[in-house]
């Protein structure tokens, strides 16, 4: 696994795991959804990992669907980045697609497991589930394409 800005080494409070990092703390990744973790799981697969907090439920007292959404979205990104070896930051989403199926606890870790299915020249298809530990929360499967900004 290669390491960048955005992929760090070990983090320190959670060994085996790496910290998918924007230098910038006021974007997106980190100013909504705080710190995020990855880690490559078996064969093409990323385990990326969340913590919520009470900012990210909903009336219900769940993980709001939107904070699941933008999990999704991010992970498709870091699990295509550590399944691929290819820096995605620069990538855009063409297409999301996701099925609610349970509640999320905002007392328990998130985690995006993301599965790339097939890479083309331009484009990277992926699948996967958000869970928390056996629960599952939602599926969904996403296509990234490849943008070279170098």
């Amino acid at each position: 696994m290669q390491f960048n800005e955005v992929l760090r080494e070990s983090h320190p409070d959670h060994p085996g795991w790496h910290e998918w990092h924007i230098a910038d703390k006021t974007r997106f990744n980190q100013g909504v959804l705080g710190t995020l973790l990855v880690r490559p799981e078996d064969g093409n697969k990323a385990r990326m990992r969340m913590f919520p907090t009470r900012l990210h439920t909903n009336i219900s007292d769940n993980i709001h669907g939107g904070i699941i959404l933008s999990l999704i979205d991010i992970a498709l990104f870091a699990g295509s980045t550590v399944s691929t070896g290819r820096d995605m930051k620069s990538g855009v989403t063409v297409e999301v697609n996701n099925h609610f199926v349970g509640a999320g606890d905002p007392s328990r870790p998130l985690d995006a497991v993301v599965e790339v299915v097939r890479e083309t020249g331009r484009m990277i298809f992926a699948r996967g589930t958000v869970v928390q530990d056996d629960n599952v929360v939602s599926s969904f499967s996403g296509i990234l394409r490849k943008i070279d900004r170098s």
